[in-house]
């Protein structure tokens, strides 16, 4: 969440930067209000407790004095103050309460180099890559033997099967099979091994606790997106980014150890509520899928190069992996609520002639680590600050696995993979009808 003394401090700045994300001064406006009355409460609380704190020095006085009627006439006022001092604290603290929801309902401030828009038409796209680009080779065109998308690729060479996915779970669950399974598994072990060690490999839960979704600003804005367990008040993690955020809550780190970077491979539970209307055929849109995520703890001088990091292995892997793609500089009408910053990954599937995101790298500033509290003690002294946090995709599969497979179609219908892969697929990098 935003800072709520910048709210105090500069309420103006902060209106008119979150208007650039469309928010109207009036969410703000309410923010003001709950901290006036918030702090109205407190200091009703102190006065009283002051108060009972002096009642509770002059009864003690009165009983040295030998003055016992005054000490119980003091010990009498003391005791109903202390209720009045109990209820004012309740007071102060469902004020607080109502300060601390507002907040979490308010997304991060944009950065300032964000450029402006009102949705994903305006996203600034910086650069581009494709196969052969350095050598002076054009961009590619579109094959006419890879007009075909990838779920009749998928069932033709039987690697994908949507129909029995939804047998057993519902649409948008999908079914690999054969050589479809296996590739995905070794997308996988390729990005793993790509960024151990410089990234601690975590494995951590794929349910998590409220207060885990909390941290990440997926909670409570975005819990139609979600899938809850109510029986256990557990959720479905949307992103392995939820339990890495958490990974050291409460905590106070010294800054020497700072950035720390993580990387988990997980599977991703989405229940797309918004996407009615939009494509959802084959692996363009799907509730559950496997995802490598790459994560940073860093202080606030050391995250836009953890960002750029993260951005960097994520271009290098899909050069790898021989797709062309480009990077957007998402608009401030795009970015998700806890991002300050976010550049996302497109690559291009000549099947369904389009260009699917496979990363989003985001910087968040101290938003998610005010929610989490998580901390670093400076070096050279003085009071813990908050980290800042930062986390990337590198990468998610069911995309990348679309734009290989439609790629890497041939003109007899295999699919041919990228040499990249042949550790992980047993050298085996053409795919056939079994």
């Amino acid at each position: 969440m935003i800072d709520i003394r910048a709210v105090r401090d500069d309420p103006e700045g902060v209106k008119a930067a979150l208007a650039r994300r469309g928010v109207a001064a009036a969410e703000v406006d309410a923010v003001i209000a709950a901290d006036v009355a918030h702090r109205a409460r407190l200091t009703a609380f102190e006065a009283l407790r002051s108060e009972v704190k002096a009642l509770s020095r002059q009864v003690g006085e009165a009983k040295k004095a030998g003055d016992g009627a005054r000490a119980e006439e003091l010990s009498t006022l003391s005791r109903r103050l202390g209720e009045d001092e109990h209820a004012a604290a309740a007071a102060a603290d469902e004020e607080g309460e109502k300060v601390r929801h507002a907040l979490l309902y308010l997304p991060n401030i944009p950065a300032e180099d964000v450029p402006d828009g009102a949705g994903e038409d305006d996203n600034v796209e910086i650069r581009r890559w494709w196969p052969g680009q350095k050598g002076g080779a054009p961009e590619p065109g579109r094959a006419e033997h890879q007009h075909v998308p990838h779920w009749e690729i998928g069932q033709a060479l039987q690697l994908l099967d949507m129909e029995r996915g939804t047998r057993l779970s519902g649409s948008m669950f999908p079914l690999y099979r054969g050589n479809g399974a296996r590739l995905l598994r070794a997308l996988t072990a390729f990005a793993i091994d790509r960024h151990s060690p410089d990234y601690e490999e975590i494995r951590p839960p794929t349910v998590v606790l409220t207060e885990t979704m909390t941290s990440t600003g997926h909670l409570p804005k975005f819990a139609d997106d979600a899938y809850h367990l109510e029986r256990d008040d557990l959720w479905l993690i949307p992103t392995a980014e939820v339990p890495l955020t958490s990974l050291h809550r409460g905590e106070i780190l010294d800054e020497a150890v700072l950035p720390l970077r993580f990387t988990a491979a997980t599977a991703c539970y989405r229940r797309e509520a918004g996407s009615a209307g939009r494509d959802t055929r084959g692996l363009l849109r799907v509730h559950e899928f496997d995802k490598v995520e790459l994560f940073a703890y860093t202080t606030p001088e050391q995250a836009q190069d953890a960002q750029a990091d993260i951005l960097a292995r994520a271009e290098s892997m899909v050069q790898d992996l021989e797709l062309r793609y480009r990077v957007l500089d998402l608009c401030t009408g795009d970015l998700s609520g806890s991002s300050a910053r976010t550049f996302d990954l497109e690559a291009y599937a000549p099947g369904v002639d389009n260009w699917l995101e496979v990363s989003s790298v985001s910087w968040f500033r101290d938003y998610q680590a005010r929610r989490a509290q998580v901390r670093f003690r400076p070096h050279g002294g003085g009071s813990p600050q908050l980290v800042h946090t930062v986390n990337g995709s590198a990468l998610a599969w069911p995309r990348i696995w679309a734009a290989l497979v439609e790629n890497g179609r041939q003109e007899d219908g295999t699919v041919r993979l990228p040499e990249c892969l042949a550790p992980y697929m047993g050298g085996e990098l053409l795919i056939k009808a079994p």
